[in-house]
């Protein structure tokens, strides 16, 4: 596959700024849209899908300030960069409360520029696949996106397929993006979960029963393979089906009919099987407790789908996902990681995967009494040990520690300068800085 050039929307009113940040950009490979208004930004973003906004704070009409509040509303978790200059530094302050992923002090170091934008192309929130029959599966890994192309192939095809796959990876939404891209896609899809209940109520849901047929059949049911018929069924953690439902499950692949429980009179059915399982079957296969001949019936097409931790640049767009579903149930305000927290993300482990995630941002989304959301809220998610309630002194130096850090960062290690933003002398700025271990040679520019 060939690989796609990232896309970032630079906006700046002076076109001669605009023109040389464009060609530094363009000669590292980034495709670029440059703009000179936020207008003009909030019209290209929707049709040229970056995955990072380089914005001038400073700018005619609306401002970037004002055009952070609207992409972080209309697009959670795109990143914003933005370029600052001197006068504008309580506008960085207000900025970085807004969740902008950084900021680029003008005139701007080519160095710099690429660091940052690098770094917030690894947290940006764009998908590389972009199509209504796979629009719930959001992915940029070439896996993935490779997997996809194969299911595109299969679904035109009534071949059966084998997802496989640890719990939590996506297999159901996979079988739902082949039967939305097969000729099936008007008719039923149904799923049932060959491990969630006893094996005769199984039989009975994927078969149906005739009336009397057994204690409690007070009327007839007609079971999923019919209720299913024109569509596709997924028989979910397939390694899980009893030997004796595997036997007639194989008959009915066998002969596109099924037999009621309790009934006399074989019924054709016209279904599609997709089979998934977080278990290898063969290792099953070879224990006894799963059929070769149905193993072979089902896995005419295997399709495996990575696990989190091997797709990890697709955490920011999964976690950004997850966030405004979770804010639009609460009904609360809008919500976006901290560079920091997300940094924490992407490096986790993620046993439980997908579904794992999902659950820490929503927890995360839950606790966070402010818009960014911060590390410690991902290391208590997670099951990382909360540090508790500190010591008031030990909470006021780590306070003061991550301030003085914030505005040299602002102010690239100038000392005068975050001196005055932070209202205190210089002597005394310095006396601070020393006592908390801070250098502000680390926050200047290289």
């Amino acid at each position: 596959m060939t690989e796609r050039k990232h896309r970032i929307v630079l906006v700046d009113d002076d076109p001669d700024l605009l023109r040389l940040i464009s060609i530094r950009l363009r000669t590292e490979g980034y495709d670029v849209k440059a703009v000179e208004s936020a207008a003009e930004a909030l019209d290209v973003v929707p049709q040229f899908r970056p995955e990072l906004v380089v914005t001038d704070l400073r700018m005619e009409g609306m401002d970037g300030i004002g055009l952070l509040r609207e992409l972080h509303k209309r697009f959670s978790g795109l990143r914003v960069v933005l370029l600052t200059a001197h006068g504008t530094i309580p506008d960085a302050v207000e900025a970085t409360q807004l969740g902008a992923f950084g900021f680029l002090t003008k005139p701007v170091d080519k160095d710099e520029l690429l660091t940052t934008v690098e770094r917030a192309l690894e947290q940006s929130a764009l998908p590389g696949v972009d199509e209504d029959w796979c629009a719930e599966i959001l992915t940029r890994n070439p896996i993935m996106e490779e997997r996809l192309r194969q299911a595109k192939m299969v679904a035109v095809t009534d071949a059966r397929v084998l997802i496989t796959g640890e719990s939590g990876t996506g297999k159901e939404l996979m079988a739902k993006a082949i039967h939305r891209a097969s000729t099936r896609k008007d008719q039923p899809f149904i799923a049932i979960n060959c491990s969630a209940m006893p094996e005769n109520l199984l039989e009975s849901e994927l078969f149906g029963h005739e009336k009397g047929a057994f204690t409690g059949a007070t009327r007839r049911n007609e079971g999923l393979f019919l209720a299913a018929s024109g569509g596709t069924l997924l028989l979910d953690e397939i390694g899980d089906m009893p030997i004796r439902l595997q036997v007639k499950l194989l008959r009915v692949l066998q002969e596109n009919k099924i037999r009621p429980v309790g009934g006399t009179d074989a019924l054709p059915v016209d279904v599609r099987i997709i089979s998934a399982t977080h278990q290898d079957l063969r290792d099953l296969m070879a224990s006894g407790r799963f059929r070769e001949d149905l193993y072979y019936r089902l896995n005419v097409v295997n399709l495996h789908l990575p696990s989190l931790s091997e797709r990890r640049e697709d955490i920011p767009l999964l976690a950004a996902r997850f966030l405004a579903e979770a804010v639009e149930e609460s009904e609360g305000e809008d919500k976006i990681y901290s560079p920091e927290a997300m940094e924490m993300l992407v490096a986790a482990e993620w046993p439980g995967n997908i579904r794992q995630l999902a659950n820490v941002v929503r927890q995360n989304v839950a606790l966070s009494p402010t818009p960014v959301i911060g590390p410690e809220l991902v290391r208590q998610a997670m099951g990382g040990e909360s540090s508790g309630l500190p010591q008031f002194k030990d909470a006021r130096d780590e306070f003061t520690r991550n301030y003085l850090s914030q505005v040299l960062q602002i102010t690239t290690g100038n000392v005068t300068q975050a001196a005055r933003l932070a209202g205190r002398n210089r002597t005394d700025f310095y006396k601070l800085l020393n006592r908390h271990g801070v250098n502000p040679d680390s926050f200047k520019e290289r």
